[in-house]
């Protein structure tokens, strides 16, 4: 018997207004969902997935998540993936919303510590403000310390969640109040603030982060019998960038671009010339550590500007190819590069087709 981690993401946001369904609108440079999929992957305590959605998802995921199809409603959705994992030999279902993209392993790991002595755990916060509720024309006063703000995973004991399920004929909004029309016993347990839910737009705009900028360039000259490498992709021409490296200057500017925005040095500090070790190394390499780096300390893209200086090639006609390339080196939609080329009016070692240059800013979030 295992647990099953089942993310509903099946919502149609009419409370967000927007063209794309909030589960799907892009957070720190991944879809909303993804956040809180990578958290359940990251935990190691389900040995099944299940992403719960109206809309086809083409990624490929590991062999443990599954994707099926929800219902019209977040309570038919629920029901659809219950029916789903009948024969699976699930014990226990920690049902989460995509909306809630910053919940923590800490919490699951409490979850599940509680679903050991209960059937239904769910996670809730107290109001910080002061609460009222209207019955017919009249206001009154709630005491605020009693009013529990319920959050998700709520997580629930399988076969005993799937039996309510199948004589429920009414709509909820979400599984503990299942129980509690039941009559069933839930254990309450103090969630995390920062598992807030994004319902409209304000929501969202709410999650917005500081801004860090930094500022990339590099030069090298171009020789003869020697491959050009722009953008982590061989352009053909007459010539290559010499450099102990392959001479990459769009590369060099992004990284430097980078590590000026998280303030941890430049380019040559990390990969030094003088060092046989990074001879000849292709620049798309000298990235991945860098990236490494933003994403260990909470950092992710918001854009990336480039000035490709050169008088050839003509950047027209290479543009969409190298961003295409940057945009998965990065692992960043290509609507956030832009690449634009700048000549220097024949002038100088650039303007006679002997060197090529590149300037970047690059901005991110923390």
């Amino acid at each position: 018997m295992s647990d099953c981690f089942i993310l509903l993401s099946a919502g149609k946001s009419k409370r967000f207004k927007s063209n794309l369904n909030k589960q799907f609108i892009s957070y720190k440079n991944k879809p909303l969902f993804e956040h809180s999929l990578k958290v359940a992957l990251d935990s190691n305590l389900f040995k099944k997935i299940l992403i719960v959605s109206n809309k086809k998802i083409k990624k490929k995921y590991p062999k443990n998540i599954k994707v099926i199809k929800g219902g019209d409603e977040r309570h038919l959705s629920t029901k659809n993936a219950l029916y789903y994992l009948k024969k699976k030999k699930i014990k226990n279902v920690f049902i989460h919303d995509a909306a809630r993209p910053n919940i923590s392993i800490k919490l699951l790991k409490k979850l599940k510590q509680e679903l050991k002595k209960n059937n239904a755990v769910v996670p809730y916060l107290n109001s910080e403000n002061s609460v009222k509720y209207k019955d017919k024309n009249k206001v009154k006063n709630l005491k605020r310390d009693k009013v529990l703000l319920t959050q998700t995973p709520q997580c629930f004991n399988f076969k005993e969640l799937i039996d309510l399920y199948k004589t429920n004929k009414e709509k909820i909004t979400d599984e503990a109040s299942l129980y509690l029309n039941n009559n069933r016993k839930i254990k309450f347990i103090l969630g995390e603030k920062k598992n807030i839910k994004i319902t409209t737009v304000d929501d969202f705009n709410y999650l917005k982060s500081e801004t860090y900028y930094g500022i990339g360039f590099d030069v090298h000259k171009l020789v003869k019998n020697k491959k050009l490498y722009l953008g982590g992709i061989h352009i053909p021409f007459h010539s290559g960038l010499k450099g102990h490296s392959d001479g990459d200057v769009i590369l060099h500017s992004i990284i430097d671009g980078l590590l000026g925005a998280i303030r941890k040095s430049d380019i040559g500090t990390l990969f030094p010339s003088n060092s046989s070790k990074f001879k000849n190394i292709r620049s798309k390499n000298m990235l991945v550590p860098v990236l490494k780096l933003l994403n260990d300390n909470n950092f992710s893209i918001n854009n990336i500007d480039i000035n490709l200086i050169c008088e050839n090639p003509k950047v027209t006609i290479i543009r969409n190819k190298i961003i295409k390339s940057l945009s998965k080196l990065l692992s960043i939609n290509k609507n956030l590069i832009n690449l634009k080329g700048k000549t220097v009016e024949k002038l100088g070692i650039i303007g006679k087709e002997q060197a090529i240059a590149c300037e970047v800013i690059c901005s991110l979030s923390r």
